[in-house]
């Protein structure tokens, strides 16, 4: 089968778009005829060697978590899905594998794709979605009526954060450039800010929750920004953090990290939310398997507005 991997480190010239062994399932597994994917950052991250710690230096690797595609193989000791069922999901990234034609998984890592998306519009909800509803809902407790002010609010995780901020009826303010701001008033931001011409930390404003979809904005920046009992929310772990996590521990605000994980119930309520028309995946360009370099490229300049699909 067709696969992308890479056998060293580096930019994204070292990936490598091949014949690789198509995988078996176990028993306890099922396989994926994969139609799609997407790109997240973590992606690239690996593929520079930023995570080595976890990924390790023995090759080749594979890439890719998000996946959308059909059950063509199911494992002996499965009783909930079967041969045809459309799924989506999104396996751990530091394992990859979705960046390829065939993807053997478990079932807590997928659910059914929701009926009002075609593969390469669900290929690009698990993570990225799935980051968003967690950070929200789980990390900062997310209730009616609380002012909400996503940073990064055109990317990947900000317009899902949007648009899920909007379903807990919540009021939105949106930190974005001037080229993206129709979008973000599109996904329902009530208020939106240039970041470019104004400063979300300075300008008086309090929020309930400060969620940092881009990670580059710190607690200490923006914790005049959060009311009393605030929740700031990073997905960067970084030295800065530990700062930060001091900082809070003598203030009533709090900051939390997140890192997703893939929960079968939360792909099912993303579907529902998907399913009645209260998040839309917002996708900027696609590229087939085989223009993954150039894809790799496009995502690490920071400019994408949404998802970026990997069509296989």
């Amino acid at each position: 089968m067709k696969a992308v991997i890479f056998h060293q480190y580096g930019s994204p010239d070292v990936l490598q778009y091949t014949e690789v062994a198509k995988p078996s399932p176990t028993p306890e597994q099922l396989l994926i005829k994969v139609f799609a994917s997407s790109i997240n950052p973590i992606d690239w991250k690996i593929r520079r060697g930023m995570l080595r710690v976890v990924t390790g230096n023995k090759f080749p690797l594979f890439l890719g978590s998000d996946f959308s595609g059909e059950v063509i193989e199911v494992g002996t000791n499965l009783t909930n899905f079967n041969i045809g069922d459309q799924v989506y999901g999104f396996v751990k990234p530091n394992s990859g594998g979705a960046y390829g034609e065939y993807l053997v998984t478990t079932p807590q890592f997928i659910s059914p794709k929701p009926n009002n998306l075609n593969y390469s519009q669900a290929a690009a909800v698990p993570l990225a979605a799935s980051t968003a509803l967690q950070a929200l809902r789980d990390q900062a407790n997310i209730k009616n009526g609380q002012k909400v002010l996503i940073n990064g609010a055109s990317g990947g995780v900000g317009t899902f954060a949007v648009q899920i901020a909007k379903a807990y009826q919540t009021e939105v303010t949106a930190v974005c450039s001037s080229k993206n701001i129709p979008l973000v008033q599109q996904l329902g931001a009530d208020h939106v800010i240039d970041y470019t011409q104004e400063d979300f930390t300075k300008n008086g404003q309090q929020y309930d929750i400060i969620f940092d979809a881009v990670s580059n904005r710190s607690f200490s920046a923006c914790k005049n920004s959060l009311r009393s009992q605030g929740v700031y929310i990073t997905l960067l772990p970084s030295s800065q953090l530990i700062i930060d996590n001091i900082l809070a521990f003598f203030s009533s605000k709090q900051v939390k990290f997140l890192l997703a994980e893939t929960k079968p119930q939360d792909l099912a309520e993303l579907t529902r939310l998907i399913e009645q028309g209260q998040i839309t995946p917002i996708i900027d360009r696609t590229y087939n398997l085989s223009e993954i370099i150039a894809a790799h490229t496009y995502s690490e300049e920071g400019h994408a507005v949404g998802k970026i699909v990997i069509e296989i």
